[in-house]
């Protein structure tokens, strides 16, 4: 079948609002990797909506299996500068998408050097590329190579279908510890994980609490309310990595932000318990360094886990101050 039969067949199903037809038609074209017609369906779906039919779905899995799918240029339509429509809708941000099958040196000589080209380039060192691009704006000021003290981060792999967001692993060696009060103290740690897991709360039905007190952890785990706990060491690295999890999601019902977001949301808020916000952007050497002096641990009240849920515990040798991170969310 020519372009134009196809496409009178794709102006029909827009006419009638035909959805479910419309996503065969996206299937058929992405099997033929037919990816121009794709776009065609991009497109129209897009300019339908003007006329009051709700096509938004069919544009935008059809952006989805482009960034996914299609090659750099069909990449670089999706991911223009200038549209601020595109990937409003997709499961995961369109940047973090793209970058999961195309390397930089792919997409690099096809997209604009925009914030969208910025946030790729960051997906893209978390799956080892190294990028030296001084044309780059700094959206996240990290630096485009991975650390020796960060972690392997835990990824999102998208399909023609969906995606799955693994959460990062733990160690097995939990023991009790009994919660005992001690005096709150005021810092800016809680403000930073709030940011970190804000699609929980405004977007979802997520709860946020986070104490820092004078003392040790088990101090801080009573200042949250805790009559019993249990506790297992968490290496810096892992901890870090769940602390960029949970940047990246978006909870239960927010949309998720994406890998790079998460990875700053995770020096971010080791920047804050450091209180070193103010010196942003950090020498990695400085973050990397506190993150090996803190002790950290993952926290549970013997409860089910259930959720989206990051309880974390750190502890400050140097300064004898503790804090206790709790964000959850539920479907």
């Amino acid at each position: 079948m020519d372009d134009h039969a196809e496409d009178s067949r794709l102006d029909e199903l827009i006419h009638r609002a035909d959805l479910d037809e419309l996503v065969r038609l996206i299937d058929d074209r992405c099997a033929a990797r037919d990816w121009d017609g794709v776009l065609r369906i991009r497109d129209r779906c897009r300019h339908a909506v003007a006329t009051g039919r709700q096509l938004w779905p069919a544009a935008t899995l059809s952006e989805f299996r482009l960034a996914l799918l299609a090659g750099a240029t069909f990449v670089a339509a999706v991911l223009d500068e200038s549209d601020g429509l595109s990937g409003r809708f997709t499961i995961g941000p369109l940047t973090e998408v793209a970058a999961q099958h195309h390397t930089w040196d792919d997409l690099a000589p096809v997209l604009d050097r925009g914030p969208r080209a910025a946030f790729v380039a960051h997906e893209r060192v978390l799956r080892g590329d190294v990028i030296d691009d001084d044309d780059l704006p700094a959206v996240l000021d990290l630096p485009l190579a991975l650390q020796s003290w960060e972690p392997d981060y835990a990824l999102a792999t998208y399909t023609d279908e969906g995606a799955e967001f693994p959460m990062p692993s733990l160690p097995e060696r939990w023991y009790d510890v009994e919660p005992v009060p001690d005096e709150i103290l005021d810092d800016d740690v809680e403000y930073a994980v709030q940011q970190l897991v804000e699609p929980w709360t405004t977007s979802s039905n997520g709860q946020v609490d986070v104490v820092c007190v004078d003392g040790d952890v088990a101090g801080a785990l009573g200042a949250l309310g805790l009559r019993r706990a249990r506790v297992v060491d968490l290496e810096p690295a892992t901890a870090i990595a769940w602390l960029a999890w949970a940047g990246a999601s978006g909870g239960a019902h927010g949309r998720r932000r994406g890998a790079a977001a998460g990875r700053f949301g995770a020096w971010w808020t080791l920047a804050a318990l450091g209180d070193l916000t103010d010196e942003w952007p950090i020498d990695p050497d400085e973050l990397g360094a506190l993150a090996n002096e803190l002790r950290w641990y993952r926290w549970d009240a013997h409860e089910p886990a259930m959720g989206w849920n990051l309880q974390i515990a750190v502890e400050d040798p140097g300064e004898s101050v503790s804090w206790a991170i709790l964000a959850r969310d539920a479907t």
